[in-house]
Order: structure tokens, then sequence, then C-alpha cells
């Protein structure tokens, strides 16, 4: 099989499609031909080195696939041979065939392509952490989604409007129509306004109850001075620590930048303010699979009601891995950006 290999840190050309034999599972676990693998934020990051939770290199990345089952361990039900399937996977996902656990595996709606069930796991598990588990957002409250454009802010979007709630966004001009056509509410171009001087106005300077930001930095301290009484700050990743596409002095100064303008929040204060702050990192879950177990299956129903609709912007091959990943650096995609064999 062929797989995407990250064979050192640096820019798009240390990624190389490389042959390596086929997987064959243990006991307790399926191999899936895949169909499409998803591409996040966190591999580019990890392409980078910028990114804590990735394995040493040379190392395949990947989060989701979507593909058949086309083989199983002797402790797992044959009727799984031959399923077409959604899974998450610690890594190696961006490859023509991955191994995983019985756990990890759905599924796949016969609605959705297989390019748009791998648009599901770290997107809508992402945002429904953020939303439903720690956000607990209400029905006619009001949520921020930074990087709404994105394939999170997208997920969050399809779940937020599904409540009842607010929903503004921050995105480039050029997606807006796209996001209100999608059912944004109010949309806020950053790159030409003070996004927190817009959202302060469009509230009357109340703020909103709830925010998702993945900018990480100062961005964080200005998304809690936009929560109104009662608000929740949900962080997760951080982009603006990436920089440019190499790696190097510029990209680690970035990223310690970002980290020295992040703020502390002394419980005093939340008190004070009648506010709260959390953070959501998929990967640092694998210890909880019955949580996600749960929530996925409120997402696939979700699509089977039709009101999650993942969105893939568009599909690279596994040898265009490079134009992927400066595709997503770049801010070009609305939605998600998947990978094919």
């Amino acid at each position: 099989m062929r797989q995407i290999v990250n064979t050192t840190n640096g820019s798009y050309d240390v990624l190389q499609v490389q042959e390596v034999p086929d997987l064959v599972p243990k006991p307790h676990e399926l191999i899936i031909d895949v169909k499409a693998a998803g591409l996040n934020f966190a591999d580019i990051l990890a392409r980078k080195g910028q990114y804590p939770d990735g394995p040493s290199k040379p190392c395949v990345m990947g989060y989701e696939v979507a593909g058949v089952v086309s083989s199983v361990g002797d402790k797992v039900e044959e009727s799984w041979l031959g399923k077409e399937v959604l899974a998450m996977c610690r890594f190696k996902g961006q490859a023509e065939q991955v191994c995983v656990s019985e756990m990890q595996v759905y599924e796949k709606p016969e609605k959705l392509s297989f390019e748009e069930a791998a648009a599901i796991p770290v997107n809508y598990l992402t945002a429904w952490v953020l939303l439903v588990v720690m956000g607990s957002l209400q029905k006619n409250e009001s949520v921020l989604i930074h990087n709404v454009g994105g394939g999170v802010g997208i997920a969050a979007l399809d779940i937020a409007k599904h409540i009842g709630a607010e929903t503004y966004g921050t995105a480039s001009h050029r997606k807006h129509r796209f996001l209100i056509e999608r059912g944004l509410e109010f949309a806020i171009d950053y790159r030409t306004n003070d996004w927190l001087d817009e959202i302060m106005k469009l509230t009357d300077d109340r703020g909103v109850d709830l925010i998702t930001d993945p900018l990480g930095g100062k961005e964080w301290k200005r998304s809690y001075k936009a929560l109104r009484a009662t608000g929740r700050l949900g962080m997760f990743g951080i982009s603006t620590a990436s920089g440019g596409p190499e790696a190097g002095l510029k990209s680690y100064w970035d990223m310690l930048k970002t980290v020295i303008q992040m703020p502390f929040y002394h419980p005093l204060s939340l008190l004070d303010k009648n506010r709260g702050v959390f953070g959501v990192n998929l990967g640092h879950m694998w210890h909880e699979p019955e949580k996600a177990a749960l929530w996925t299956r409120e997402i696939l129903k979700g699509v089977d009601e039709g009101w999650i609709k993942p969105h893939v912007d568009t599909t690279f091959s596994f040898e265009e891995a490079g134009e992927a990943h400066r595709y997503i650096e770049e801010r070009k995609n609305i939605g998600k950006v998947i990978l094919v064999p």
C-alpha cells in the first residue's frame, strides 16, 4: 500500500508518497481500505514540527478516514467485511489502508460520499464538544464562531443552527456569501475590521454567550472580553502560530510568541465576571472511547435527520499532499479539504 510520509520537519517537499507492506489486523482490529482521508490544521503543524502531540519523524499523519472494511481480526464480527465505514484513527490515516479498533469504526450513512464521511470525525466531534458538551449552548443564546469558514467552523454553524442559537462568525469577505446562504446570521470580515469592535457593535456592547476560538495567543484575551455574563470561551488549536510554510527559527519564534501572549485566568476573575473558559483537544481523548462513541452517534443521527451536512471544499490526490497543505495554509478552503488515494 501507499502512504503519505512526513519525512522530516519542513516545507511541502518533505511530504513523500511511499510504498509499504499491506497491513494485517490484530485480533480486535479491522483493516479499512481508505477511499478518503481528512486533512486538518494539526497535520500542517506536525509537518513543521510545531505540533507537540505529533509522532516522531518520519511519520504518517491523519486522524480520520472513510472507506471499506477489507479484513478483520479473529475477535471481530465478520459482518464488518465489505461495509462502507468512517473511522477515527490515532495518526496513520493518510494511507491506502488503516488499522483501527472496532470501537473507532461506524457505518457510513448512505447519503454521504466517502469524501463527505471523512469530513465528519474530527470537525464535527470538535464542534460538538465545544458547543454541546462543554459550551452548553442553548436556544436563543448567541455564539461567535471564529474561522467559521473552516471545517470546524462550518460544523459548529450546523450545530448552532439546530440548537436555535443566534450565530456570528469571523471569516474573510469572499466566504461571506456562502456562509450566509448556509445560515450564518452575522458575518464579520476580520481582515478589514477589528472583529472585537464589530461584535460589540452588533450586540449593543453586551457580548455573546459562547465563543469558539482556535486563534490562540492574544486573541484569547480579546475573545474573553467579548463574553457577556455567564459567557463561555471554548479554546481549541492555535492557528495564529503557524507562520509560513517553512520550519525553522522563524516558525519556532511564531509559536513561542503565541504561547507567551496566551492569557492566564484567575478563579477570582472568573467569579467576579460570571464567565467560564475551557479547552478542547480531541487528541487527548483516546482514553474516553465511550464518550466519543456517544457523541458520534448523535452526530450521525443529525446526518440522517438532515441538519448535519459536511461540506467538502476540494480533494487532492496523495501525490498532491503538499499542495493540499498549501491550500489550507493560504486559507483558501471553505470547509473540508480531503486527500484521496
